[in-house]
């Protein structure tokens, strides 16, 4: 049997890289998947992807960082699916780096909102769904560089810090109504994103692909199933938990 079976689910930030694989795995281990995303072309081209593959998803446009929208978002799955039993809260956005006393108050604000205050807001309206039938699972997309900080990056890492006590308070909030929820902590993942971070910063990327114990980048598909595995049945009793994916980083 298929660890999603008969499971109807939402992934945002599923038009590329780490958001993209967890909507294609969810969808291979049997879950109708709503593929949402702020870049239209984007998201239907997952969608199509997992079509071509003999899934079942279809796309529904989300600004995670507009209340109307993710409730439309919601909505829209809930018309495709007729339900929602996971969720997956992966779109995020960091446009700030460097010395935390140079950042502007518009770049700080802006990595909270979308890096922190998207998930909170996702949450309000997937968690209503899951109540009215009795329960489900969600997973955050948290960064390791909310367990150990990270110079440079401090509004972002301050900012998944922050997704981090939402998944633990909010677990334990809704855990005796049937709703589990938890995050994956990703380490430095090979994605579209951090391909172009190479290319602008050729000088750091040695180091960062030698940042885990296992001297390697992580792939997004590897986020992806633990992801699966989090929102599956075989979780049944995990809420409330950072799972740190990240090929030995935070012990090196």
């Amino acid at each position: 049997m298929l660890l999603l079976e008969n499971k109807s689910g939402i992934v945002t930030g599923a038009g590329q890289g780490i958001g993209r694989a967890i909507a294609q795995r969810f969808a291979a281990e049997g879950a109708s998947v709503v593929v949402a995303d702020f870049n239209r072309e984007a998201g239907e081209e997952t969608v199509q992807l997992i079509l071509d593959q003999g899934g079942q998803a279809s796309f529904a446009y989300g600004d995670v960082s507009d209340e109307e929208s993710v409730k439309a978002m919601v909505d829209t799955a809930l018309k495709n699916c007729g339900k929602l039993d996971i969720a997956c809260n992966s779109a995020a956005l960091s446009k700030g780096s460097g010395p935390i006393h140079e950042y502007t108050r518009e770049i700080f604000d802006q990595t909270l909102a979308m890096c922190l205050t998207n998930t909170w807001l996702c949450m309000k309206y997937e968690i209503p769904a899951m109540l009215a039938q009795g329960g489900g699972a969600i997973v955050n997309i948290s960064s390791n560089a909310s367990l150990r900080g990270q110079a440079f990056n401090t509004a972002y890492a301050a900012a998944k810090s922050g997704v981090n006590l939402l998944t633990k308070s909010s677990a334990a909030e809704y855990g005796p109504q049937g709703i589990r929820i938890n995050a994956v902590s990703p380490g430095v993942i090979r994605t579209p994103g951090l391909e172009q971070y190479f290319e602008d910063q050729p000088q750091i990327a040695e180091g960062l692909k030698r940042a885990a114990a296992m001297n390697r980048l992580g792939e997004p598909e590897e986020i992806a199933e633990a992801v699966v595995f989090l929102c599956s049945d075989r979780a049944s009793f995990i809420t409330g938990q950072i799972l740190s994916v990240d090929g030995g980083g935070a012990v090196k």
